[in-house]
């Protein structure tokens, strides 16, 4: 079996990871490591045995596949020269900051026939694996992921940053066009909203509620799922899960057996075997548009909901008035 050359660019907090595991999967061979930090791009290529390069023209057409995990607002850019180049790409989630960067690149991935896969890695996480098998048609979700804040990430707000996570698992599992939303939100300590509450209804007739904060002392990262024969609850950090069945006018609760696994691992393990395989990635890239529209169409909803809440300071009888 030819091993399946393979290049990270951007080996920041999570390139390194990337880089780490490419490392140790079989069958892959980490040919170097590209950032826009020099030192630290000589120092993850030193840690893990393989090239530092300098720039995107520098790695070698023998390479196959390429994790780009840079800033997301330089997603675009990096990843349309890189497919120019005729490479298969992974490229961290969301996609890109912008609907259309996102659909010109599925159609350069189309018109050149290579594999774009998005890391929206709770598609990975065990206990998404172990859930998605007995969930039908949701009839209401609840999300909460919380995290403290650091500065990796505010190139975007937290919509783009976190939530992305759950947009895309909710859309997956619920498989039904959004009918309407409504967000809401606030900036406390980047640029862009660090907190945002989302309210989306689907056609199916279900709703989810969707809260992420990048400003709590705690992390937090669970889901709830209620459907007509059971209530689902996730806990994507332990890794572990409850069913509480109605039986009997009873409710009775289980705790399902999750495997544990670096979701991570598995992700990038799944986009090698796309490579070697052809075909679509186990996360088609076209469900990561779908993420982003949803994703673009509740941020801008905060943006309106601070600017409405901004008006009412100025004016207490603003909304009387309106």
């Amino acid at each position: 079996m030819d091993l399946i050359k393979v290049v990270v660019v951007g080996v920041g907090h999570l390139g390194s990871r990337h880089a780490r595991i490419y490392s140790e999967l079989p069958g892959v061979e980490l040919v170097g490591v590209l950032d826009s930090n020099r030192e630290r791009t000589k120092e993850i290529a030193e840690q893990y045995h393989c090239l530092p390069f300098t720039k995107l023209e520098d790695i070698p057409s023998s390479v196959e596949a390429i994790s780009v995990v840079v800033p997301t607002d330089r997603h675009y850019e990096v990843a349309a020269e890189l497919m120019e180049r005729g490479y298969h790409l992974l490229i961290e989630k969301p996609i890109t900051d912008n609907v259309s960067h996102a659909r010109e690149l599925l159609r350069l991935a189309e018109k050149s026939n290579l594999l774009l896969q998005v890391g929206h890695v709770e598609r990975f996480n065990p206990g998404i694996l172990e859930i998605e098998k007995i969930v039908k048609a949701p009839r209401f979700i609840e999300c909460h992921r919380n995290a403290p804040f650091q500065p990796r990430g505010t190139e975007v707000g937290v919509v783009l940053d976190l939530m992305i996570h759950d947009l895309d698992i909710i859309l997956y599992l619920v498989s039904s066009p959004v009918s309407s939303l409504e967000a809401a939100g606030a900036t406390i300590l980047s640029q862009h909203e660090d907190i945002a509450n989302a309210r989306i209804k689907f056609k199916s007739g279900c709703i989810a509620n969707i809260t992420t904060s990048r400003v709590s002392p705690a992390r937090m990262r669970k889901i709830r799922i209620f459907q007509d024969d059971a209530y689902i609850s996730l806990d994507y950090m332990a890794q572990t899960a409850q069913i509480y069945r109605k039986e009997a006018g009873r409710i009775f609760a289980d705790e399902l057996e999750i495997p544990r696994g670096e979701p991570l691992k598995l992700e990038l393990e799944s986009f090698m075997e796309a490579v070697r395989l052809g075909g679509k990635p186990q996360v088609p890239a076209e469900d990561s548009l779908a993420a982003l529209e949803v994703a673009v169409a509740v941020t801008e909803e905060v943006a309106k909901s601070e600017k409405r809440l901004a008006k009412i300071q100025e004016n207490p009888g603003y909304e009387l008035e309106r």
